[in-house]
């Protein structure tokens, strides 16, 4: 019987329980700092300024909770017993699911330093790109809930959702873009839009990032 060599899926092996434990915990965190930006962008748009302060703090402190995660478990991989090619496979993709935090929160200071009322087309592109990110991390979600149950069809159709998803990105930063440049906005609510832009686009770039893991390991796994 072939050996599934399958690096989220070590639950029968004790030594590595509480890396998945962990791993599992961090993509929770991840997914609900990226739910609180949703949140925040959601009050900036109602005007609700006070929703919007505390949901960015929430957003924070999402993202150093992922970091404390992350740390653990670089410092648990670093003395494990694992071959190197699967830790430094584990060590990339933690890595790489911490940017996603980190991405989010950087989108989250910039929302926060926004004080005009950004005219409606850009705010309606804002919110549209901002669902594609809540829509992306959630599939990342299940693909890796899916695969660290061995089901990697369904994990291997949830990483082809997050590829699609990230290119419908593209074209929604574009169009937001397109929204700024148009909106004749004063010089310091343009640039601070444009750099949400960025970061937004910045946050799907780096789900697929883990996606693609998530992916690799699904194929070799088979």
């Amino acid at each position: 019987m072939k050996e599934m060599r399958n690096i989220l899926g070590w639950l029968g092996m004790a030594e590595e329980q509480s890396i998945i434990e962990d791993a599992l915990k961090h993509v929770e965190e991840t997914y609900k700092t990226v739910v609180y930006f949703a949140e925040a962008v959601h009050a900036y748009t109602k005007g609700d300024l006070n929703a919007k302060a505390i949901a960015i703090e929430n957003v924070r402190q999402g993202e150093s909770r992922a970091d404390v995660l992350r740390s653990k478990m670089v410092a648990e991989l670093s003395e494990g017993l694992l071959i190197p090619p699967d830790r430094e496979d584990l060590m990339r993709f933690v890595k790489t699911l911490d940017k996603i935090a980190d991405w989010t929160n950087g989108a989250a200071r910039i929302l926060g330093f926004i004080e005009q009322k950004l005219p409606d087309n850009v705010l309606k592109n804002i919110v549209t790109a901002t669902e594609l990110i809540v829509r992306s991390v959630s599939k990342l979600k299940e693909g890796i809930q899916a695969i660290s149950k061995n089901d990697l069809k369904k994990a291997l159709a949830d990483c082809e959702e997050v590829d699609h998803i990230e290119h419908e990105a593209d074209d929604q930063k574009q169009l937001l873009i397109q929204s700024i440049i148009h909106a004749k906005l004063e010089p310091t609510s343009l640039l601070l839009s444009y750099q949400l832009a960025e970061y937004l686009e910045g946050v799907t770039d780096k789900i697929e990032d883990a996606a693609d893991f998530v992916k690799v390991v699904a194929i070799k796994s088979k």
